[in-house]
């Protein structure tokens, strides 16, 4: 599962981010799972999410003494759609910085 097309050309962080929370939709994950999924520092995670939260992309709950992330379902594709490799447009456009 990974972040829906429209969500790709987002900053390298925010869409590791987004990928990361896709696999985990339900249930969400915590700042340190993330951290654990997105190889970036804490400060650069922090901003991350605090973009995404700015954009209505994620939302964070409280709850069993933790407070977890969850993706919007704007943000990620369904649940049960298979994976689509990136043609070769994605794959250049992902390799330039935008």
């Amino acid at each position: 599962m990974r972040a829906k097309p429209e969500h790709r050309d987002r900053d390298g962080t925010e869409v590791a981010v987004l990928d990361a929370l896709a696999d985990r939709r339900e249930e969400g994950m915590t700042v340190f799972e993330l951290r654990s999924h997105v190889d970036e520092d804490i400060d650069t995670l922090e901003e991350a999410l605090g973009e995404l939260k700015d954009d209505g992309l994620i939302e964070a709950r409280e709850g069993d003494n933790r407070t977890v992330i969850l993706p919007d379902e704007a943000a990620v594709g369904p649940a049960d759609s298979e994976e689509e490799e990136p043609d070769f447009f994605d794959r250049i456009r992902d390799r330039l910085p935008f």
